[in-house]
């Protein structure tokens, strides 16, 4: 749930990937880190098991200054895919304003996608959000390996969803920004409605998006003019092809309160690497 505070002008939303275990979360988040520009960023700290699979999650904070004075974080997190993980993603779910759902396009994991998507829906409910309130994109990553859905059978089901669908090569930054920037313009769109964002916060919709993306990398900000289309109101488009991916970095410690409420409730201590 967004978090609004009056004394230090700050408004804070938090944004969920979710997915079944290798979807390609983690890599999302860490494509992201690269595009941003350093100064609109914070670091990507992670939680990761010895083989560098998400055992809490993945935080990626980013934050820009409005015309009108407040300062807005959005916080992008990852929850472990593992099926034992189930409490952790249930405990980081909470309080989401948006989620990206990144499903693997191969047919091999088609079970694991339906699995992950149901486990989803009941996290939500058990948060207390109401899956149809809340905005959420679906990204199917992987699109470059063999045996994958069909490029027809992605826009069947595009055709069929409520949500938007993108494809993807996360590993290369195809289609990463994209499904980004549609799960922002409807998470802002919601909290609009909710609470009069423009009006209590002098906010518009495409200054919200301009601020998140005009603060791209130089290199890659040049490169989206073209990629993805002008952002003048705040409404990129996609021209059909994507900036290459930058060399991906490494995660750091993770010191989050969530991370304290995540290893209370499930008693463990867990671990970091980089």
């Amino acid at each position: 749930m967004v978090q609004f505070n009056q004394a230090q002008r700050e408004i804070t939303l938090k944004v969920v990937y979710y997915g079944p275990a290798l979807s390609g979360k983690t890599t999302n988040l860490q494509l992201i880190h690269q595009f941003l520009d350093p100064q609109a960023r914070g670091r990507l700290m992670s939680l990761d098991t010895a083989d560098d699979r998400t055992l809490f999650f993945d935080l990626l904070p980013v934050f820009f200054k409005s015309k009108s004075g407040f300062k807005v974080k959005i916080k992008l997190y990852t929850v472990p895919g593992q099926i034992m993980h189930t409490s952790t993603r249930r405990i980081v779910l909470s309080g989401a304003d948006g989620v990206v759902f990144i499903a693997d396009s191969q047919r091999a994991e088609a079970k694991a996608n339906n699995d992950a998507w149901r486990s989803m829906m009941e996290n939500l409910r058990q948060n207390g959000i109401t899956p149809d309130s809340i905005p959420i994109a679906i990204q199917f990553n992987k699109r470059d390996l063999p045996n994958v859905r069909t490029d027809a059978e992605i826009e069947e089901i595009r055709a069929k969803s409520k949500e938007p669908v993108f494809a993807a090569v996360a590993i290369r930054g195809e289609g990463v920004l994209e499904t980004l920037f549609a799960l922002l313009k409807l998470s802002y769109r919601n909290l609009n409605a909710k609470y009069d964002f423009e009006g209590k916060f002098g906010i518009s919709e495409g200054e919200f998006l301009r601020s998140v993306f005009k603060r791209m990398s130089p290199a890659v900000a040049a490169q989206l003019q073209g990629k993805l289309g002008s952002t003048r109101e705040g409404v990129p488009t996609d021209s059909g092809s994507n900036p290459p991916a930058p060399a991906v970095g490494d995660g750091t410690a993770l010191d989050d309160r969530t991370t304290q409420d995540i290893r209370a409730k499930t008693g463990s201590s867990g671990g970091s690497s980089s």
